[in-house]
């Protein structure tokens, strides 16, 4: 077949289901291929860290006033809850238009009573942030056995764990990615997936073909752009670096993908709330 007459039988097909959508005083068409705004996007809190350490509550009324609606905590030297009562942290965020909707931790130290603290406040995930490179890729089939062990006490509570990556999982060993061998061996009932873009891309790997590859396990992401230098590469604003997010955020989207965060890395020159303020007004006007 043709690629003019396959392209005009796939315009028909879109046509037609246009045709069959209710008139309700404007094209059905236009709202089919409008272009889509994500539905809300929040910030990792280690993009202010420093803030945060001075004055929480300061900082955290800021990022609201950028437009941020969610924010993924880590667990520093105050906690997960920089120094708050996990229901006060609540308070704190309803206060302030916002959610806390994951954090990074610790899952092997005291992990019950983080699983108990984020459910009560209605938290969705508790994420793994880093394991760093291993000699043998035996190792990563241990930490998909850790990873299912550190759900089951997520499920128990009604959240959800997850694993974020950096570029070491995507760099393959004795001919096998390790993501792949961790994403294979844990339960997808149990365990999903916040994809860092910036390092994926990083590794010379590639975000669409992972999304498409696992479907629906890649619920979280980290939107970070990234910039070539001479000799590696680094952070930079969103919008000003090489990541095409527009068609890496609506293969995610379309497989699953639910959560959109931003994690500004510090780089010359750059004030960190002025780094987050301008991320917000990039996703703000962002469309895909």
């Amino acid at each position: 077949m043709s690629n003019n007459r396959r392209d005009f039988l796939r315009m028909s097909a879109f046509a037609a289901a246009g045709m069959s959508l209710p008139f309700n005083g404007k094209s059905a068409m236009l709202d089919l291929f409008a272009p889509k705004k994500l539905p809300a996007f929040g910030l990792q809190l280690w993009t202010v860290k420093e803030d945060m350490a001075k004055d929480a509550k300061g900082t955290l009324k800021k990022i609201a006033s950028y437009g941020y609606k969610q924010i993924e905590s880590f667990e520093g030297s105050q906690g997960m809850f920089w120094g708050l009562d996990h229901k006060d942290f609540k308070k704190y965020m309803d206060e302030l238009g916002m959610k806390i909707v994951s954090t990074h931790c610790d899952f092997k130290k005291d992990f019950e009573r983080k699983a108990a603290e984020a459910a009560a406040i209605g938290m969705k995930y508790l994420i793994c942030p880093h394991l760093g490179a291993q000699k043998s890729i035996d190792t990563f089939k241990k930490f998909a056995d850790d990873f299912n062990k550190a759900g089951e006490i997520c499920k128990k509570n009604g959240i959800r764990f997850a694993y974020h990556n950096h570029d070491y999982s995507f760099k393959a060993m004795d001919g096998v990615m390790p993501q792949d061998v961790m994403m294979e061996n844990t339960d997808k009932e149990l365990v999903d997936f916040e994809m860092d873009i910036y390092w994926v891309v990083a590794a010379g790997a590639d975000p669409i073909a992972y999304f498409k590859k696992y479907p629906n396990r890649f619920r979280l992401c980290h939107v970070k752009d990234l910039i070539r230098t001479a000799t590696d590469h680094e952070s930079c604003h969103l919008g000003k670096g090489t990541i095409d997010f527009k068609t890496i955020l609506k293969a995610g989207t379309d497989n699953g993908l639910k959560y959109y965060i931003v994690e500004q890395e510090a780089f010359t020159g750059t004030n960190p709330l002025e780094s987050a303020e301008v991320d917000a007004a990039y996703l703000q006007a962002f469309t895909m």
